[in-house]
């Protein structure tokens, strides 16, 4: 298939000079030179390029394993053990498994004596990438069809500035490096000077705006390779991002500039200015930018429909909502900006249906599942809202959010029923309480998104169905936030697409209704986005966030949402939990499958109904449990600390850390194994 010759031409091409070019990195800024691929000979044809770049779309598991270099490149699933970037939602309010993150645990997150995602192996590479190709491009010395070497141009500023998005939201102040460097202990020290956040943002948009003017819509290989729109989508999230962390961080160290800034204790930045003049000027550049790309795609971009059908036999009607994240090929779908692609053939097929077709050990909360509206538009605690309640998880679906309906797999329901001759159901009692973790659900309520309804999906080793990576609703709720962030109020097109959303989820479109109905006291409780700063924010600033959350669900951003937003600043011992396990559902186990309260807690198959009629996933055994007590926060794990190898590394003498040009993130100490201030 055409689709996937670039893979075919990327391992016969230049595997081997890549898996050469990755080995033994520079221990100062962990780069080399690429001096084993000849430009004499290379990048010269429109081959070259497109072979190169799709090299640093691959993610998958076997590719990764060991390696430092992964963190930023394309999400995907990966390999037979079923990971996907669907679970990069785990270990927030959204979903979780039977543990959940160190980030929750102050003091047991330490600084590392080396790894953590300071390193610039891919940045590297795409610079000497960038820095071959545009002087020959700009030249028009490289052969091939115009369009597509323009195109490929583009990619690798994509691919630099996705690469750099990873690297500000975990890592924030960075330094900013746009060629290879020479292997020279001075220069490459030089290089490690950190730049405020602010201006690595800045940078990122000035590469995604290359991008935007060199890439098409239409690619050879289609959706599967970057697109214009997907670099239009990713522009606008990093504006938003960078935006809203700049005002809800404001007045901490976590901004430049602000009381206790670690970056003005470095001569290169102790007297750094704002390029608009101010922070607000700043967050209003961001925030301008974010609604001026997303509109771009919103207005071109219309939603799939939602046939409000959740298909169970072949004679029912489709449901093209659903089937878009369902699918091997999503290329027809127009929401779809783009995707991964996979083939047993080529051996590059994974295992995410498989795991998740069984429960994975993984579900979604009872916070996230308390956050749905109802059709009418009404909370759930609303008065006349018509909740049917959660005694059993199959209530929570009725007149509600067809997003809860479709995207959470409830008890009764067919599992598949293409390619299999007697379809399976999901278990009336959800099975919380095996040992096994592929075939349990933490939770209760299961994983939906991207569930395939083809049995073959579920064969381990054999899932093709294609992850969607980048879609045009985001794009719509971009806008929405950004906009009402920035002015304080809904304008017409944020008014549109908010409706439109709406509207696709079967839920009445008057979102002032919801607002109206919104009880901040009672969103607490549930949404971690209820609050900034330790503070609740306002209804509709609320409900916006409660559409993203909504609409989002499964696709991994949640994280990265809550530490911009500030959101965790008052999780002090917070219980994330599942199903009423204690309530009526109790009764349909066997006997002797809930247990509690066992005088050997090591027997516990589930937590004990004096704690919570709800599953507790994190209080089945207490011993050496980190999360039995709640999930609990500080303000520094916000940001990750930086390995102390990278401080000596850079360090005059190789010894006093004090004289290395990097600066360790707010709150974090610059001692291996020593956990963040509290």
């Amino acid at each position: 298939m055409r689709k996937y010759s670039y893979i075919k031409l990327f391992k016969g091409l230049i595997f081997g000079a890549f898996t050469i070019f990755m080995v033994g990195c520079n221990d100062y800024l962990d780069i080399t030179p690429p001096s084993q691929i000849s430009p004499e000979s290379y990048l010269w044809d429109e081959a070259h390029l497109a072979a190169y770049t799709i090299n640093y779309y691959v993610d998958d598991k076997e590719y990764n394993e060991g390696r430092d270099d992964k963190g930023g490149r394309l999400p995907s699933h990966y390999g037979s053990g079923g990971e996907s970037f669907y679970f990069n939602d785990l270990a927030t309010d959204n979903e979780t498994t039977r543990g959940s993150s160190n980030k929750y645990v102050p003091g047991v997150w330490t600084v590392g004596a080396t790894g953590g995602d300071w390193n610039f192996y891919n940045i590297n590479a795409l610079n000497y990438y960038l820095q071959t190709v545009v002087p020959r491009y700009e030249a028009g010395e490289i052969s091939g069809n115009t369009t597509n070497v323009s195109h490929y141009v583009g990619e690798g500023y994509f691919l630099r500035a996705h690469e750099y998005f990873f690297r500000l939201r975990k890592i924030g102040d960075f330094p900013i490096i746009k060629e290879t460097l020479p292997d020279d202990q001075e220069a490459l020290t030089a290089a490690s000077k950190r730049q405020p956040r602010n201006e690595v943002a800045r940078f990122i948009l000035e590469d995604l705006d290359k991008a935007i003017g060199l890439l098409k819509d239409n690619p050879d290989g289609g959706k599967v390779r970057i697109t214009r729109k997907a670099a239009l989508l990713l522009k606008a999230r990093v504006a938003l991002f960078e935006a809203t962390w700049l005002k809800y961080h404001a007045g901490t160290p976590m901004v430049p500039n602000g009381p206790g800034w670690p970056g003005a204790d470095k001569d290169y930045n102790s007297s750094y200015e704002f390029p608009s003049g101010s922070l607000d000027g700043e967050i209003e550049y961001f925030l301008t930018e974010a609604m001026n790309a997303s509109k771009e795609v919103a207005d071109a971009v219309g939603l799939v429909s939602n046939s409000e059908v959740i298909q169970e036999s072949e004679s029912q009607a489709v449901n093209d909502y659903y089937n878009m994240f369902a699918t091997p090929d999503p290329s027809s779908y127009g929401e779809v900006l783009m995707y991964r692609n996979y083939s047993v053939d080529l051996g590059r097929a994974h295992s995410y249906n498989h795991y998740i077709y069984h429960g994975a050990q993984k579900g979604y909360t009872h916070q996230m599942e308390h956050t749905f509206l109802m059709q009418n538009g009404l909370p759930v605690y609303a008065a006349g809202s018509g909740y049917q309640g959660d005694d059993h998880i199959q209530d929570t679906k009725i007149d509600r959010d067809w997003r809860w309906r479709l995207f959470m797999k409830a008890p009764g329901e067919v599992k598949a029923f293409k390619n299999i001759a007697t379809p399976e159901t999901f278990e009336m009692a959800p099975v919380v309480y095996s040992s096994d973790g592929k075939y349990s659900t933490s939770t209760g309520y299961m994983l939906g998104k991207g569930y395939a309804l083809d049995y073959n999906m579920q064969l381990l080793g054999q899932d093709i169905t294609a992850p969607v990576i980048f879609r045009a609703a985001e794009a719509y709720l971009i806008y929405i936030e950004a906009c009402y962030v920035k002015n304080g109020s809904v304008d017409s097109k944020a008014d549109t697409y908010w409706r439109a959303l709406r509207s696709r989820a079967g839920v009445d479109e008057d979102y002032n209704k919801t607002i109206a109905a919104t009880d901040m006291s009672q969103e607490a409780l549930y949404d971690w986005g209820a609050y900034s700063h330790g503070s609740l924010v306002d209804a509709t600033l609320y409900n916006i966030r409660r559409e993203r959350r909504c609409e989002l669900i499964g696709e991994g951003q949640r994280y990265y949402d809550l530490i911009r937003w500030r959101a965790m600043d008052q999780l002090n011992g917070f219980q994330i939990e599942g199903c009423k396990i204690w309530g009526p559902m109790k009764d349909d186990y066997a006997a002797g499958l809930l247990l509690a309260d066992q005088a050997d807690e090591k027997k516990n198959t589930t937590s004990s109904p004096a704690l919570s009629e709800y599953l507790r996933p994190y209080q089945i055994v207490q011993a050496n449990n980190n999360y039995y007590n709640g999930l609990n926060f500080t303000e520094a794990h916000y940001l990750e600390p930086i390995a102390i190898k990278h401080f000596l590394n850079t360090a005059s003498d190789g010894e006093t850390i004090s004289t290395s040009p990097i600066y360790q993130n707010p709150g974090w100490p610059i001692v291996a194994g020593q956990g963040a201030e509290q």
